[in-house]
């Protein structure tokens, strides 16, 4: 049996309530500022017209997205494989959904909220000292702010070193682009993908 409308949901789950119903807040304060000074990565969440989503990994070194203010923030868009998947969704729809990590930190913090693309030198002078500055950068206007809870990297046990696998032991990148793609020719070694993506550091 398919759960099939909200009723059905809150009659298995029920509500929410205390701190998990009161949590969100509508802009940035000095906690989850703190808390994004402190993240080296994210995930972005984006969706086009047509309702394709896109969910996008985004890293750099702590303090990598800059805060304007309480209600803005700036994502430097880094050097990709152009394949541009949330900065179009971003054109088309420009809903996102951001969740932020600390390594060593349990908690996570979620941010949604309204995106633009701009190339403007004010939003661009924050990266000029990168080692390579963006071409352009995301600009996040906050509609919801909260932190979540420990309880998914508790029972992941994420950060547990004792939790890591043998890389070895796992396919390379280069081994599964041959299989996905049929590929004749030898698989890309590990490091050599490292060195060719350090390029782009």
């Amino acid at each position: 049996m398919n759960i099939t409308n909200a009723n059905q949901l809150r009659d298995l789950y029920g509500f929410p309530s205390g701190r998990a119903k009161d949590k969100s807040q509508t802009k940035l304060d000095k906690h989850s500022i703190n808390f994004i000074n402190h993240a080296p990565f994210l995930v972005m969440s984006t969706c086009n017209k047509s309702n394709k989503m896109d969910t996008s990994p985004r890293g750099g070194a702590v303090g990598f997205v800059k805060v304007l203010n309480a209600t803005q923030i700036i994502i430097p868009d880094a050097k990709g494989n152009n394949r541009l998947d949330s900065l179009c969704n971003i054109l088309d729809n420009n809903s996102v959904g951001l969740l932020f990590f600390i390594p060593g930190v349990d908690e996570t913090l979620r941010l949604n909220g309204k995106a633009q693309i701009s190339i403007n030198d004010d939003y661009l002078k924050h990266f000029k000292n990168d080692s390579k500055p963006p071409k352009s950068v995301i600009i996040i206007s906050v509609e919801e702010v909260f932190l979540h809870c420990a309880k998914a990297f508790m029972r992941s046990s994420l950060w547990d070193g004792a939790s890591k696998i043998d890389r070895s032991e796992f396919p390379t990148m280069g081994q599964i682009f041959k299989d996905q793609l049929e590929s004749k020719e030898p698989a890309e070694t590990r490091e050599a993908m490292i060195k060719r993506y350090k390029k782009d550091l």
